[in-house]
C-alpha cells in the first residue's frame, strides 16, 4: 500500500514535462512491452501500478496535482491522447469538432455551437505533433516529412485530419481536424427538436428512400450529411438488404442487434489504400462488388471521382441509392455529378444530364447557419422539359424572415414551408413501388378516397 501522506510531504517537485520526460524514459527502458501495448485496455491497471511506484520510489510531484490526478494524467500522456483523451473517450458530453490551430491553440465545437478554449495544453509544439502521431497510428498511418498531410480516424465515429512539419510552420508544431460523426446516433425527434428539419420533411425523405427513389444530398463540410444519410437508411425495413459504401474509413453503423441476434440485413464496406496500386479496393471496385449482392438499397458515402458514373447506373437500373457530393445547392448538385460522370468517358452533357436526373430525382440541401443550426434548406425534385433542359421543382425550403444579432449571437427568424408537390411521373412511381395510397396522399395533399 502506498503512503500517499508520506509522498506528499516528500515531494520533489518537478514541472510536468519534465516529469513526464522521465516516466516516458524509465518505462520505455524497463517496459518497453507494455508500452508498445499501452491502447490495450486489459493493460491499463498494470500500467497505473508501475506509474503509481515510480512516483512513489522516487518522490516526483507536479504542483496542482494530486498523486491520483497526477498517476492519471501521466497515463493518458503515454497510452492516450494527453487532455485530449477525454475528449476521445466522450467523457465530456456533446464534443462535435476539435480544431488543432497551433499547439498553443485548441478550440473544441460543441453540438449547440458553442466554441470554447479546451480544457488542457499541449506543452510544445513537438508535444502536440507527438500526441497527433499517436493518435493516427490508430489508422495505421504515419505523419512524417513524406506524408505532411495525412487522413486518418479513431474507431467508426471520429475522424482526423492533420497538416504536419512541412506545409505549416515549424513553431505551429501540427494542425489537426478532429470530428465526431454522430456518436449519439440522431433520431428524427432529434433532428426536429435540432432544429434541422420538420418532421414531415424528414418522413418525406425516409418514405421515398424506403420506396426506391434514389437520392442525393449536398452541404458543406461538417454539416451533418453522413448523420442525416445514416438515419434515413435506418429507416428501411430489416428485411430489406443494405449495402454501403465508404472511402477511407467506416462510419455508418446501421446494424441493430437485440439479445445478441441481428435484426436487419446490412453490409457495411469501406475502400482500402495500398502503396501498392494493385493492392487497392475503390468505391468503384466496392460498388461492382455490391451490386452482386443483390441489394435492395445501396449508398455511396460520397461521389467523388469517377464512381459517380457506376453509382448513377445501379440507381438507374432499380436499386433505390442514396450519396453525398460537394455542391452549394440542389441545383448545382446535377453540374457536380454530371461533371463526375463526364471522367468516365466521352459522353456528351446533355446525355449524361438525362442519366443523373433519372437516376437521382431529388436532391436536398444541408446547410449549417450562422445561428450554428444545421438546417435542411432546401428539397427538390428535378425533371427534364420537351427540350432536354432541367427544371427544378422546390418542394421543401427554409425561408428566412430576418436575422437578428442579439448579445453578440445571430437569431435567424424563419420558417420550413412545403412549396411544391412531386410529379405525376413520381407518384406514379412510387405507386409502382407499393408505397400505400394514404401515405401517398400525404405528401401531395389530396384526399385518400
Amino acid at each position: 500500500m502506498i503512503n500517499r501522506t508520506l509522498f506528499q510531504s516528500q515531494t520533489e517537485t518537478l514541472d510536468f514535462p519534465v516529469l513526464l520526460d522521465r516516466i516516458q524514459s524509465y518505462m520505455s527502458e524497463h517496459y518497453r512491452d507494455l508500452v508498445a501495448h499501452s491502447e490495450d485496455e486489459k493493460n491499463r491497471p498494470q500500467f497505473l501500478a508501475f506509474i503509481r511506484q515510480y512516483l512513489t520510489d522516487h518522490k516526483y510531484g507536479v504542483t496542482g496535482y494530486s498523486f491520483e490526478d497526477l498517476v492519471n494524467r501521466l497515463y493518458d500522456e503515454m497510452a492516450g491522447f494527453s487532455f485530449l483523451t477525454k475528449y476521445i473517450n466522450l467523457s465530456v458530453p456533446d464534443v462535435e469538432e476539435i480544431n488543432i490551430n497551433s499547439w498553443d491553440d485548441v478550440k473544441v465545437t460543441f453540438s449547440d455551437g458553442r466554441v470554447e478554449p479546451a480544457d488542457g495544453e499541449f506543452f510544445s509544439p513537438a508535444h502536440a505533433t507527438n500526441v497527433i502521431k499517436r493518435m493516427l497510428q490508430k489508422s495505421e498511418i504515419i505523419l512524417d516529412d513524406a506524408r505532411p498531410c495525412v487522413r486518418g480516424h479513431i474507431g467508426k465515429h471520429i475522424r482526423v485530419t492533420v497538416n504536419g512539419p512541412g506545409v505549416i510552420d515549424d513553431d505551429i508544431g501540427v494542425a489537426a481536424s478532429i470530428r465526431f460523426v454522430n456518436p449519439k446516433k440522431l433520431g428524427k425527434a432529434d433532428f426536429v427538436s435540432l432544429g434541422t428539419a420538420t418532421e414531415e420533411m424528414l418522413d418525406f425523405l425516409s418514405t421515398l428512400y424506403r420506396f426506391g427513389i434514389s437520392m442525393v444530398l449536398a452541404g458543406p463540410t461538417g454539416t451533418g450529411k453522413t448523420t442525416m444519410m445514416s438515419w434515413i437508411m435506418s429507416t428501411v425495413p430489416d428485411d430489406k438488404r443494405l449495402y454501403t459504401v465508404e472511402n477511407g474509413n467506416r462510419e455508418f453503423d446501421l446494424v441493430k442487434r437485440y439479445d445478441g441476434r441481428v435484426l436487419n440485413n446490412v453490409i457495411h464496406t469501406v475502400t482500402r489504400y495500398s502503396d501498392d496500386p494493385q493492392q487497392n479496393i475503390t468505391q468503384q471496385m466496392l460498388l461492382e462488388q455490391g451490386l452482386t449482392f443483390n441489394p435492395d438499397y445501396l449508398c455511396m458515402a460520397e461521389m467523388k471521382g469517377s464512381e459517380a458514373y457506376e453509382t448513377q447506373e445501379a440507381a438507374r437500373t432499380g436499386h433505390a441509392v442514396i450519396s453525398t457530393v460537394h455542391a452549394k445547392s440542389c441545383a448545382k448538385i446535377y453540374d457536380r455529378i454530371i461533371d463526375l460522370c463526364s471522367l468516365k468517358g466521352n459522353l456528351s452533357d446533355r446525355l449524361l444530364s438525362s442519366f443523373v436526373v433519372d437516376a437521382f430525382p431529388i436532391t436536398f440541401y444541408i446547410k449549417k447557419m450562422e445561428d450554428k443550426v444545421r438546417r435542411i434548406t432546401e428539397i427538390c425534385e428535378c425533371e427534364l422539359d420537351g427540350n432536354g433542359k432541367r427544371q427544378l421543382n422546390t418542394l421543401y425550403q427554409f425561408h428566412t424572415f430576418k436575422n437578428e444579432i442579439i448579445n453578440g449571437k445571430t437569431l435567424i427568424h424563419g420558417k420550413f414551408e412545403r412549396v411544391g408537390v412531386i410529379s405525376k411521373k413520381l407518384q406514379q412511381e412510387l405507386r409502382d413501388n407499393g408505397i400505400p395510397e394514404s401515405l401517398l396522399q400525404k405528401f401531395i395533399g389530396g384526399d385518400t378516397d
